[in-house]
């Protein structure tokens, strides 16, 4: 096992076996492919030949490094031609009874030192290794799609597997320019042990009607940063792939955030698999296509339209970072705003704190001194909201409290002319306990931003069961013209992005609370194979220790659901007052400013 794995076989030459036989080509190996598709193998072959001439073409490699590395690559139609290979990485279809029977033909192939890697991501390696003659040099190595691009791999050791394997592979991984986690034997392991819930949630939201496929995915990309939507991940991934990986992942955790959604299911039995069957939850131009075509359930224009309210003037109720986004982002697209605070003093200093921001804009250049003269001349600060007595729609972005939110509520009913529409920003509180504080419930609307306002393109649109169509459509309308991008959703804890976002957070403490990875280890493999751009761990330390337990507390009261229960570790962290950056201290140490 200490051998420089100069010669490895790749068993399966599906699009991610493919993927690792050029890593492997590139990287100066001698590859071995095989398959026992004839047309898979020449498929493969193609395939490479069409990347690394991609490669050329935008100078990663020059076309001598080309020919050497297609030259270095051969495939055959039978594992005998793995006996001289000193690593084997078998990437066959996800079940156990084919993936053991290739074990228990390169038992009989290999030499006795060559090591046997499987590219599973949702069985389990210890059983796949107990099928071998030496389960002591099997272990898990996983990729991740597309592999030539993609910087994670995670090396999974089972109970039997031998340390000087996995320090054989961990080695080739960095050879191979990849980060290397290491990882235990469970389903999912570290990077889709966390997404599959996460995708499992967001099938199971679209499943129950609350919100549309094309805002599902919109709200996760626009308000978490993230590459693709759920959906649209789950049809790349292969919705029978993921069924496959959560059922697997039920079986060992026995969590119903696991339990895949019954459309999963539905769709798999159907033959709607995703991309490569040309349909799943969206409709592509071809089977294996990547361009999404109209379909019965694409939403048209003309739906979403309605007749809304006249809105030219806007007040927006609060002196925080938030109420200050908020009015800079309505001024910059020329409406009248009041920005309101419980002193004048607080309103002053929100409407400085504007000032500063656009500023900043003008130095980078992003605006002109004149247009920032001219939105901070829109701004008016004031001491009471008894200033909203004429605008034509009122914005609370106030504390995060029930109680703060019907108070300032019951206020406006009062100041507000009749007409104005009545929006709460909130992030998790019920949108129709805030509008019964008022008489005119039907006025009212959630309108939830994300920090920072002026730069975050996502709004939330809350209707509640009371909600007028012309509220909504005007809403809708304002969000257009503010250059934000509004989603809807019913009032319903989390919304969109909280309550799948919230959840994959969540589940992220319960392993380092169950000593299964690290917090580095797991923010490496979320932001590498999961193209987050932040680890779960330095996220919630942004946000906020205390905000992200008031947030899981909400989620667990509505849903009911144990898998919601807030992790331990996080509130006896937030007991500590370790919160975060905001305290220097929250999962991990900052330095005091």
């Amino acid at each position: 096992m200490d051998t420089p794995l100069s010669t490895i076989a790749v068993v399966g030459l599906g699009t991610m076996g493919t993927g690792i036989a050029e890593v492997l080509a590139l990287a100066g190996r001698e590859v071995i492919g095989i398959d026992i598709s004839e047309a898979a193998a020449r498929q493969a072959v193609t395939s490479l030949e069409a990347s690394t001439a991609r490669a050329v073409g935008r100078g990663r490699i020059t076309e001598q490094e080309r020919a050497d590395a297609l030259a270095r690559f051969r495939t055959y139609d039978t594992v005998q031609a793995a006996a001289d290979a000193e690593l084997v990485i078998e990437v066959v279809p996800e079940t156990y009874e084919i993936k053991q029977q290739v074990f228990r033909e390169l038992d009989a192939v290999v030499s006795a030192t060559a090591i046997l890697a499987t590219g599973t991501n949702a069985l389990s390696v210890t059983r796949l290794a107990a099928e071998s003659q030496h389960p002591e040099r099997v272990l898990g190595l996983h990729f991740f799609n597309p592999a030539p691009a993609m910087k994670l791999v995670e090396v999974v050791s089972s109970v039997l597997t031998a340390p000087p394997a996995v320090e054989a592979v961990t080695r080739l991984a960095r050879e191979l320019g990849k980060e290397p986690v290491a990882v235990g034997d469970r389903p999912g392991f570290v990077a889709d042990g966390l997404l599959f819930g996460y995708l499992n949630q967001a099938a199971a939201m679209y499943e129950a009607n609350y919100a549309s496929r094309e805002d599902i995915d919109a709200a996760m990309k626009l308000g978490c940063g993230l590459p693709m939507g759920p959906l649209a991940l789950l049809d790349l991934i292969g919705i029978d792939t993921a069924r496959t990986v959560l059922e697997a992942m039920y079986s060992a955790s026995h969590d119903r955030l696991h339990a895949p959604a019954p459309i999963l299911g539905q769709l798999s039995e159907a033959g709607l698999t995703g991309r490569k069957a040309g349909r799943g939850f969206y409709t592509y131009d071809a089977p294996g296509g990547q361009d999404v075509v109209p379909d019965a359930l694409t939403p048209s224009p003309e739906a979403a339209a309605g007749t809304g309210r006249e809105i030219a003037s806007v007040g927006v109720a609060g002196s925080g970072t938030m109420a200050s986004g908020i009015a800079e982002v309505f001024a910059k697209a020329g409406y009248t705003v009041v920005l309101a605070a419980r002193s004048q003093e607080k309103a002053d200093l929100a409407k400085s704190r504007i000032a500063k921001s656009l500023e900043r804009s003008v130095t980078k250049g992003r605006l002109t001194a004149e247009a920032r003269d001219e939105t901070l001349a829109r701004i008016t600060a004031a001491g009471s909201l008894d200033a909203f007595a004429e605008v034509d729609l009122a914005v609370e972005a106030v504390a995060e409290d029930l109680e703060v939110k019907q108070q300032l509520f019951a206020t406006l009913d009062k100041v507000c002319r009749p007409g104005a529409v009545l929006a709460t920003t909130t992030s998790s509180l019920p949108v129709i306990a805030i509008a019964r504080a008022t008489a005119r419930p039907e006025d009212v609307i959630g309108m939830h931003f994300f920090n920072p306002a002026p730069a975050m393109k996502l709004v939330e649109v809350v209707r509640t069961v009371l909600t007028a169509d012309d509220v909504h459509a005007t809403v809708r309308a304002v969000c257009t013209k503010i250059r934000k991008h509004p989603v809807d959703c019913g009032d319903r804890a989390g919304f969109i992005v909280n309550a799948l976002l919230f959840p994959y957070l969540n589940n992220a403490i319960k392993m380092v609370e169950e000593h299964y990875a690290s917090l580095d280890d797991i923010d490496a493999a979320m932001k590498l194979g999961g193209g987050y751009p932040m680890g779960p761990f330095e996220l919630l330390d942004v946000v906020g220790l205390d905000v992200s337990l008031a947030i899981e507390k909400v989620l667990h009261r509505e849903f009911r659901d144990p898998g919601l229960a807030p992790a331990p570790l996080l509130e006896h962290l937030v007991a500590a007052g370790c919160l975060g950056r905001k305290t220097g201290r929250g999962f991990r140490e900052y330095a005091r400013r």
